[in-house]
């Protein structure tokens, strides 16, 4: 048997000179770094309202010292057991696993993590501790439920963070990779770490993605296509038709404005937008402002008005068509149920029917984002809002990815500044990490009528322009698109719309989260989807009657929206009507970065 290579030996010249650049951008880092506490505000310590939380859990554990001390004695035992077993193994014998990952749980496919009676002995150790943990935490009797979800919230997060996947000595792949590079791995990761630093200006901005493999208009969202109106809020692109004949009522998509629209026109491959094209729609898509301090006093009413409002009346010159179809996607799709009730009070009918992409609009149960929604938090928040205008597009991303933290944090810690790799490039991440900012009164405004107090569904619960609404006036054909494992629009939730809407009611959903699941093209062989006409009064009574297709949904939508189109007329391109191009697809304001 070949003998295995002697590991590799640092170069000793290079390593001090990495070493010295290392300690110089430190340096420059903390000073930084106290230079901005010194002006911080006061009573910012725990924003997150998290201590609170768990104080109030700890004293309810304490109450019950019994159930705590069997939990206790509980874990000891599986130690002890694991401990036997563990030994079995290192005589030689075989022995019963005593806690086994998820089989989608990527941190632990390293063979090592099996194969290796240690590497196993650590695996199974931390996923015993865990589930211990968790467990114990969510049997605590006496919480209210906003407390209880917030403490089992933040245990999670502290369980993914001491995973030891994330820590060099206990990662056998780091540590083969430390050993074959002569520990160059951790010095390159150290140069990652403190690129990232740097990025985010002492704010530490994890790299997902190569950055600079991909470029707006160039290599994503590149369907052909013009801008044909703008406002202070958006741009309405119009997308170039691809088929002689088009649907005689225009497609009008409405894209959240917590991030960039491009998420529907990625490559040509995976593009909804370019897909809709083809099937013969005459697609206009808003494309959201990146909104700075100017635009502080921007209100949710603006949104409407100067967003599926403006862009209806923009539509009719571009085409000559006063009537369209619309979609509105996550945030998009809770306004423009708001707009469809504040039209039906005004007796504007232009809509002819509305599809709803993985959005909420009962906040009953708005899943995981509810531990960022109590009234110390938001009080916090919009002290930091008002000081300059507007939510820093990183901290909503920062709030997104903390909802998938194995996903989208520690494993790009592991690749980046454990292994010392560059990241793959990835268009969805690229997208990700192209985060907007939000206007401080609009933001204000959602999150406390809407996730606080869920006034959306209540009849006349909220105001627009002085008009109290109501979503049963809705009468629009509505088809409701949710998908199984979205974190950020729990498909149940969205489910209650079936039941709100006045008018006929399509309910659809989708495999995998809250984008694989929207953005899923036709014969990929990725996700199917389930559909049924019925919609019972609860989601588990639809999931029970609904038929599973192994493919995209978006045939499914297709063949249902086809019945709204109106007819066929020739084919219409941007600059036909009574609207002159501005710019090219996909617009400036896209293009507006938000660090």
């Amino acid at each position: 048997m070949a003998e295995p290579p002697p590991p590799k030996l640092p170069d000793p010249v290079q390593w001090s000179r990495d070493l010295a650049e290392i300690a110089e951008r430190s340096r420059r880092l903390v000073l930084d770094f106290l230079a901005r506490q010194s002006g911080g505000a006061a009573g910012m310590a725990d924003p997150l309202n998290i201590a609170s939380a768990f104080l109030e859990m700890t004293s309810r554990m304490m109450a019950n010292p019994g159930k705590l001390v069997q939990a206790q004695v509980s874990l000891w035992q599986d130690y002890m057991t694991l401990w036997r077993r563990t030994a079995e193994r290192f005589l030689g014998g075989k022995a019963e696993s005593m806690a086994e990952p998820d089989p989608n749980d990527r941190r632990f496919k390293d063979v090592a993590w099996s194969d290796g009676t240690l590497f196993d002995f650590i695996k199974q150790s931390y996923l015993l501790t865990a589930r211990w943990l968790q467990s114990t935490v969510k049997e605590v009797q006496g919480l209210d439920e906003r407390t209880a979800r917030k403490v089992d919230f933040y245990t999670r997060q502290f369980v993914d963070a001491i995973a030891p996947s994330n820590f060099a000595l206990t990662n056998p792949e780091v540590l083969r990779a430390t050993i074959e590079s002569g520990g160059e791995n951790l010095v390159t990761g150290l140069k990652h770490l403190l690129d990232d630093l740097e990025r985010g200006k002492g704010r530490l901005m994890i790299k997902m993605t190569d950055l600079d493999a991909f470029k707006v208009g160039e290599n994503i969202a590149v369907t052909p296509g013009k801008v044909v109106y703008q406002n202070d809020l958006m741009q309405l692109v119009q997308y170039e038709p691809s088929t002689e004949r088009v649907k005689r009522r225009p497609l009008l998509i409405i894209p959240p404005w917590i991030n960039k629209f491009y998420i529907l026109d990625l490559r040509p491959r995976n593009s909804f937008i370019k897909w809709a094209v083809d099937q013969g729609h005459t697609v206009f898509v808003i494309s959201w402002v990146n909104p700075d301090e100017g635009l502080a006093q921007k209100r949710f009413d603006d949104y409407m008005l100067e967003g599926p409002l403006d862009a209806l009346d923009a539509i009719e010159r571009a085409t000559g068509e006063r009537e369209a179809n619309v979609i509105g996607y996550c945030l998009g799709g809770t306004l423009l149920a708001a707009t469809l009730a504040y039209m039906a009070v005004k007796g504007d009918e232009r809509f002819k029917s509305a599809t709803y992409f993985v959005a909420l609009t009962d906040f009953a149960e708005p899943g995981e984002l509810s531990v960022f929604i109590d009234e110390d938090q938001l009080q916090s928040l919009e002290e930091r809002m008002r000081a300059q205008g507007y939510l820093e597009g990183s901290d909503m991303a920062t709030t997104f990815n903390m909802l998938r933290a194995n996903d989208l944090i520690w494993s790009f810690v592991v690749n980046n500044y454990l292994l010392g790799k560059d990241p793959f490039p990835f268009d969805l991440l690229y997208w990700n990490s192209d985060s907007t900012r939000m206007p401080a009164t609009m933001h204000s405004f959602y999150l406390r009528n809407m996730y606080q107090e869920n006034k959306l569904v209540v009849p006349g619960g909220i105001s627009l322009c002085g008009v109290p609404i109501d979503l049963r006036a809705v009468k629009v054909p509505s088809f409701l698109l949710s998908t199984k494992e979205d974190h950020i629009a729990p498909w149940k939730s969205t489910y209650a719309a079936t039941q709100l809407y006045g008018g006929p009611v399509r309910f659809c959903l989708a495999a995998s989260g809250h984008i694989a699941g929207v953005v899923n093209a036709p014969g990929q062989g990725k996700y199917g989807h389930w559909d049924s006409a019925k919609v019972p009064k609860t989601p588990d009574a639809w999931l029970k009657g609904a038929k599973y297709v192994n493919d995209s949904w978006w045939p499914s939508w297709e063949k249902w929206i086809a019945r709204y189109s109106g007819g066929e007329v020739p084919a219409r391109k941007p600059g036909d009507g009574k609207l002159k191009p501005i710019e090219d697809a996909p617009g400036s304001y896209v293009q507006v970065k938000a660090s």
